[in-house]
């Protein structure tokens, strides 16, 4: 089958520290600098201009904070057919923009760039109200993923502990959630819709890693039985880490390429969703191996002693 030599509780304690490395800085930048709330979750206002030619969206940022004092953020975009380039100006919070500063806005962006045909494309406002009902219900969804998830996990790896198995797996996903999140603190990301979709995606992509250790645990354990379960799980990893990895390098890849592409044409506002997904889907690699399954061992393991004595 796999060789042994995996030591997964030796592997666990070392993907511990690096997890808690991460989330130390994560934590730190998030009291200093707080997350970045798109005006969905938050309220506010976005402007969004059109224009023509090449324009730096750091002389876009500049010529607007001559206008706005408050604090705001630029995300700029190209459409897939290239006809139709925009900036759009972020205001979360109750802070809004009023018709004359639209107004000297546009004057200064036409002033600045005389080339560049700057007009206002689009114009939008969410009320605090309407911002906390679209939070909750995307929590909500996360919520019901969740629980969806281990009573799956439950039912499906029942003969090994399927609550045990469901609430480890549940652990690992929680830690990869937690990962995006603090990515975006770091990369001063927007908390957005784009995050919202990262955050389900991860959650069953991790978990289909997961699916796979149990399902090579459960297998072993029908033809070697007698194998004390920290043995089981090792040749289980050992055999499944080269799948999991590759599936991995290759699907990063692919996200990898969405964000330089999007760095080349301009289409900041994919940041917000590949480079989070990124970092999902490499702790969801990890997790997957060298969280869930010790994290069962140990605790099955906790139990049977329990029972012994």
């Amino acid at each position: 089958m796999a060789n042994k030599t995996i030591d997964s509780k030796k592997i666990l304690k070392l993907t511990l520290i690096v997890y808690a490395a991460i989330f130390v800085i994560g934590l730190v930048m998030t009291f200093v600098l707080g997350p970045k709330l798109d005006i969905n979750f938050s309220g506010g206002t976005r402007i969004t201009y059109s224009y023509s030619g090449d324009v730096k969206e750091a002389d876009f940022k500049d010529a607007v904070k001559s206008v706005i004092k408050d604090d705001f953020s630029v995300s700029q975009n190209t459409s897939f057919a290239g006809d139709t380039k925009t900036f759009a100006i972020n205001l979360a919070g109750k802070k809004s923009l009023s018709t004359e500063k639209q107004k000297s806005i546009t004057e200064k962006l036409t002033e600045k760039f005389k080339d560049n045909s700057f007009e206002i494309y689009d114009s939008t406002s969410v009320s605090a109200s309407v911002a906390g009902n679209f939070f909750a219900k995307s929590l909500v969804a996360v919520l019901i993923t969740a629980a969806l998830v281990v009573i799956y996990v439950g039912i499906r790896f029942k003969n090994i502990g399927g609550v045990s198995a469901a609430l480890t797996a549940l652990c690992a996903l929680v830690l990869d959630l937690l990962v995006t999140f603090f990515i975006c603190v770091i990369f001063r990301l927007p908390i957005d819709s784009n995050y919202m979709a990262v955050v389900l995606t991860i959650l069953g992509y991790s978990l289909n890693d997961t699916i796979v250790v149990y399902d090579r645990v459960r297998e072993i354990k029908k033809y070697n039985p007698q194998l004390p379960i920290n043995d089981n799980m090792n040749q289980s990893i050992a055999g499944v880490i080269k799948r999991n990895i590759m599936t991995s390098i290759t699907t990063i890849g692919a996200v990898i390429t969405i964000v330089v592409v999007s760095e080349m044409f301009g289409l900041t506002s994919l940041r917000s969703f590949a480079i989070p997904m990124a970092f999902g889907l490499l702790s969801g690699c990890f997790s997957s191996l060298f969280i869930a399954g010790p994290l069962w061992v140990k605790y099955r393991e906790f139990k049977d002693a329990k029972k012994t004595n």
